[in-house]
C-alpha cells in the first residue's frame, strides 16, 4: 500500500508556490546570488544482492561540492524504499520555489519495459514484474519537475551499474535462487529530457557503468567532481569533457550520454565576471 500511495503523491507535488522567472545565465551565472538552488543527492551501495563500493563516497563528495557552490543540499545514503520515495516526493514539493533543481543519484538503476527505476537497498524482487513495485520510477520524477514552467532541472544518474536482476536468475543473501520471467536489459533506457531539463547518464542507453575498481569514486563521479569546479564552464561543455575523459579512462567501454532541452545558459561556478562562458 505504501508504494501505491507514495508513487501517486510523487506525481501530485504541490505547484501552489510561485516559481521563479528565468534569468539570463541561469544557475551560478548572472544574478545567481538571488536565486535558490536546491539539490537532492542519493548514494545507494549497501544492497543485499549486489553491493556497490563507490555510491556512498560519490554522493558525499557531490553533496559537499554542491554546498560549496551555494546549493541547499539534502543527502540520503543507502535508502530503503520508503525513504527513497519520500525523498523524491519532498524534493518535488520544494522544487517550484527554486530556480535550479538538481538530483544526483549513484547506485543501481534498472529498466523494465522501457521505464527506468532507481533501486533502493532493500529491493528483493522475485520476478521482473515486482521491480516497479519495489523501486522508484525516475521518469515520473522527471515529469513532475518538467511541470514547473520556469527554472532549470538537472538530473544526473550514475545508475547504470551492472543490473543485479539480469540473467534470469540471481542468488539472494539467504541462498535462494530467484528466477525471472525474462531477463531485464542492462543499463537504463533512453529518457528524453523535457523543456528546461538536462538528464545525464553515466553511460549510453542500455550500457553499463563501472564501479571504481580502486579509489573511493566511480570514474564518472571523479570526472564530474573535477569539472564542476571549472569557472564559467557551461553545463553542455562540462558533460562533454566528462564524456571524453570517462571514455578514455575505460577504453570506450563506458561512454556517458546526455539528453538536454535547456533553454538558458547554466554553469555550476561563474567566471571572474560573474557569468557563464569565457
Amino acid at each position: 500500500m505504501a508504494m501505491l500511495l507514495t508513487r501517486r503523491t510523487l506525481l501530485q507535488g504541490a505547484l501552489g508556490a510561485a516559481a521563479l522567472p528565468f534569468g539570463p545565465g541561469m544557475g551560478h551565472a548572472q544574478g545567481a546570488g538571488a536565486e535558490s538552488r536546491i539539490a537532492l543527492v542519493i548514494g545507494n551501495g549497501s544492497y543485499r544482492n549486489a553491493p556497490l563500493k563507490n555510491p556512498s563516497g560519490d554522493a558525499a563528495a557531490v553533496a559537499d561540492a554542491l554546498r560549496g557552490l551555494g546549493y541547499e543540499v539534502v543527502l540520503r545514503q543507502n535508502t530503503k524504499l520508503p525513504e527513497l520515495i519520500e525523498s523524491l516526493r519532498d524534493f518535488s514539493i520544494r522544487a517550484p520555489k527554486a530556480a535550479v533543481r538538481m538530483l544526483f543519484y549513484a547506485g543501481h538503476g534498472v529498466q523494465v519495459r522501457g521505464r527506468n527505476y532507481l533501486v533502493p537497498v532493500d529491493a528483493d524482487p522475485q520476478t521482473e514484474d515486482e521491480i516497479p513495485k519495489q523501486s522508484a520510477d525516475i521518469g515520473e520524477f522527471v515529469d513532475r519537475l518538467s511541470a514547473i514552467r520556469t527554472g532549470i532541472n538537472i538530473v544526473v544518474l550514475d545508475a547504470c551499474r551492472v543490473n543485479p536482476f539480469a540473467g534470469g536468475v540471481i542468488v539472494g543473501p539467504d541462498g535462494r535462487r530467484l528466477k525471472f520471467r525474462g531477463a531485464t536489459p542492462g543499463g537504463l533506457a533512453t529518457l528524453d529530457a523535457p523543456v528546461g531539463t538536462l538528464v545525464a547518464f553515466s553511460t549510453a542507453p542500455n550500457g553499463v557503468a563501472l564501479d571504481g575498481a580502486s579509489g573511493k569514486h566511480s570514474v564518472y563521479a571523479r570526472h564530474l567532481l573535477t569539472n564542476m569546479q571549472t569557472p564559467g564552464l557551461q553545463i553542455e561543455q562540462l558533460f562533454k569533457r566528462v564524456r571524453i575523459a570517462v571514455a578514455e579512462d575505460t577504453g570506450r567501454v563506458q561512454v556517458p550520454w546526455e539528453s538536454s532541452s535547456l533553454t538558458a545558459d547554466f554553469c555550476f561556478k561563474s567566471n571572474d565576471k560573474g557569468r557563464c562562458g569565457s
